[in-house]
């Protein structure tokens, strides 16, 4: 969910300073593991199984990362956050990249110091009631109580929204997604407010989903997207390049059933050839085998593959491809071109 870059700026430009210079590429290498900041819990992007492993959209990035690295998308240790220690825990070094439903803006970049990668999933806020409460437009919502992630661009979203409109709210804090369906499952709140994603995928989860509504009003931009911190350009390329390879894959056509069929030898699409290196040498200009994108993409398929089965309208959480297709059907989905 979306995150402000207000809490803590000076004691994450502190730790930065220490962990700016560090070659992460080495550590992972070492390490034999990556380290990837997660959510706490949100069903459809990141969530431990009833076995405790982790699964979902942004998940599926961190995996294809320690593949492209390590050649193993189970090589990843994820480490929960809030949306208060995210930014301090990719600071301080404690893990190597964040895939958990953040917002870039521009205070994250020059204030804090981190270097988003991409966007993997365009979103914005949204807002949910019971529809017992009989409200349909969050323009109806004066007075009510507001239950809002701390430490979250949600809560300015949300101040501005009310005020725009003359309105009044009273917020009720809470620290973690799975507090905020209880606290609004137990009435403390008449609305939950956060990413229309977010709240899909909260939603999905009560016991009837249709007793709830999701207004119709978007607030806000919420682009979303995996960052690292400032000052390793060589692991900021291999993050972007990670997540680009499952995009492009996507639009040429390269899906996890097939790659390595397409990689045992070189095709007539160039550029098909370029991303699954059996022609060029781009894995060599990141520091990765030639076949580093195979690999990525083998995790678990395209972005394509990746979206249908966590978050897409086949599975409980039923999100659209909406913005998230690729540009050649409409959408913003896009990758640079690999050459």
């Amino acid at each position: 969910m979306k995150k402000t870059a207000i809490f803590g700026a000076l004691t994450v430009a502190g730790l930065m300073a220490g962990a700016a210079g560090a070659a992460t590429l080495d550590d992972v290498k070492a390490r034999g593991k990556l380290n990837c900041g997660v959510s706490t819990g949100l069903a459809g992007f990141s969530n431990p199984d009833a076995n405790g492993n982790w699964e979902g959209f942004d998940v599926a990035v961190c995996r294809a990362v320690a593949a492209a690295v390590l050649g193993d998308p189970q090589a990843v240790e994820f480490v929960p956050t809030t949306g208060k220690t995210r930014f301090t825990a990719l600071a301080s070094g404690e893990i190597d990249m964040l895939a958990r439903n953040t917002t870039w803006t521009l205070s994250r970049d020059a204030d804090l110091k981190f270097t988003f990668v991409g966007v993997n999933y365009y979103d914005g806020q949204g807002f949910m009631v019971p529809k017992e409460l009989g409200v349909s437009s969050a323009k109806e919502l004066d007075g009510a109580t507001v239950c809002i992630q701390t430490g979250t661009t949600t809560e300015l979203n949300l101040a501005d929204f009310f005020r725009k409109n003359n309105m009044n709210y009273e917020p009720v804090p809470i620290e973690t997604n799975a507090e905020a369906q209880q606290q609004y499952l137990a009435g403390a709140c008449d609305v939950y407010t956060t990413d229309a994603s977010g709240l899909a995928s909260t939603r999905a989860t009560f016991e009837d989903p249709s007793a709830h509504a999701v207004l119709p009003e978007i607030i806000s931009k919420e682009p979303l997207g995996p960052l690292v911190r400032h000052g390793d350009d060589e692991w900021g390329d291999i993050t972007r390049w990670t997540l680009n390879a499952l995009v492009a894959a996507e639009e040429l056509g390269i899906t996890s059933a097939n790659v390595a069929e397409m990689a045992a030898s070189a095709g007539d699409n160039p550029e098909i050839n370029r991303l699954l290196g059996t022609e060029g040498n781009l894995g060599e200009m990141l520091g990765l085998e030639a076949d580093w994108a195979v690999k990525a993409i083998s995790a678990g398929g395209n972005y394509g593959e990746i979206f249908e089965s966590n978050i897409g309208e086949s599975t409980p959480i039923g999100l659209a491809r909406g913005l998230n297709a690729q540009w050649t059907d409409g959408g913003l989905i896009y990758s640079p071109p690999f050459r």
